[in-house]
């Protein structure tokens, strides 16, 4: 007599099988619900979260950087001026009309940071220029131009627009000063002389000492923050360089060709004439119709910015 066999089992279950375990519980419909509300739950902890990060940032003593929370003027040139907030009020206040009021007048845009917004590990206060500018772009994306201009200059014939002045390419490449040292008077690097005007990004003077940082015009774009970044350095800042930034300046020009292949060298008078101090002797000191004043260190050995520059603003008032 044969006997019928059992069913062998299978380590293999049918597909129908797997199907089935997982209809027996939860339904599917209920089950897809319960996921969605948990990850909505995750997302709205996550996002508590970052806010109370944001807000940690924002209020830490001053280090931090303030950030603004709109998209800019748009306008072709934003005017960048960092403010120490421990300088005399009166003056600083003169000093932020003074670009308000040329702003105003040829359609461009002001940002006015303090020098205590950037976290700048101990470095000179001066170095706040270079984190500005790029504040200031992450603030403007769609302005084309910054323009750094320090709180010892003046624009003091604003009847001048620095578009035409300076910024558009057939202009620029008039202004240009080429095969002359980076660094005067004998530097071995020296201004390219073939670059043109649609192609520069960075736009500087030179005194009788080196580059100034006075008065100098940037370019919105990738490169620029290439340039910030590069200058920005923390091995620059810990470097201890007798002037610096000034001297980094200096040093990331000659030694990147990547930025020298973008920056042009103008005459000292067309946006950084000095009424005193090392003025570049050929094109640096200051005549009457210059569109910029510069004050060279006023701020420091014991002189008066406000008396140096009151008899200018009266002739801008009058």
């Amino acid at each position: 007599m044969h006997f019928a066999m059992p069913p062998r089992k299978t380590s293999r279950p049918p597909p129908y099988a797997a199907r089935q375990s997982k209809s027996i519980g939860i339904p599917p419909a209920l089950r897809n619900l319960l996921r969605d509300r948990l990850r909505l739950v995750l997302a709205v902890i996550a996002a508590i979260f970052t806010l109370f990060w944001l807000l940690g940032r924002s209020s830490d003593g001053g280090s931090a950087v303030r950030l603004k929370a709109h998209a800019g003027s748009g306008a072709p040139v934003v005017i960048v001026t960092v403010i120490d907030p421990t300088a005399d009020r009166t003056w600083t206040e003169k000093i932020k009309k003074n670009r308000e009021d040329y702003a105003k007048r040829h359609g461009y845009s002001t940002f006015f940071p303090q020098n205590d917004d950037y976290p700048l590990k101990g470095a000179p206060n001066s170095w706040a220029k270079v984190p500005a500018l790029r504040h200031a772009m992450t603030l403007n994306p769609t302005s084309q131009w910054f323009w750094y201009l320090d709180t010892t200059a003046l624009i003091v014939n604003p009847s001048i627009a620095l578009q035409s002045h300076a910024l558009n390419p057939s202009k620029l490449e008039k202004l240009m000063i080429v095969n002359e040292p980076v660094v005067p008077p004998d530097s071995v690097i020296k201004t390219f002389g073939n670059l043109k005007g649609d192609r520069i990004d960075v736009i500087v003077t030179q005194d009788k000492d080196g580059l100034c940082q006075s008065s100098f015009v940037l370019r919105q774009g990738e490169w620029a923050k290439y340039f910030l970044d590069a200058w920005f350095d923390p091995i620059y800042r810990s470097y201890n360089f007798q002037k610096a930034e000034a001297h980094a300046l200096e040093h990331i020009v000659q030694w990147h060709g990547t930025i020298l292949a973008k920056l042009a060298m103008i005459p000292q008078n067309a946006i950084n004439s000095y009424v005193a101090g090392p003025a570049n002797a050929k094109n640096g000191k200051y005549t009457e119709g210059d569109m910029v004043a510069t004050f060279f260190g006023c701020d420091k050995e014991k002189r008066n910015c406000i008396d140096e520059m009151q008899p200018y603003f009266d002739n801008l008032e009058a």
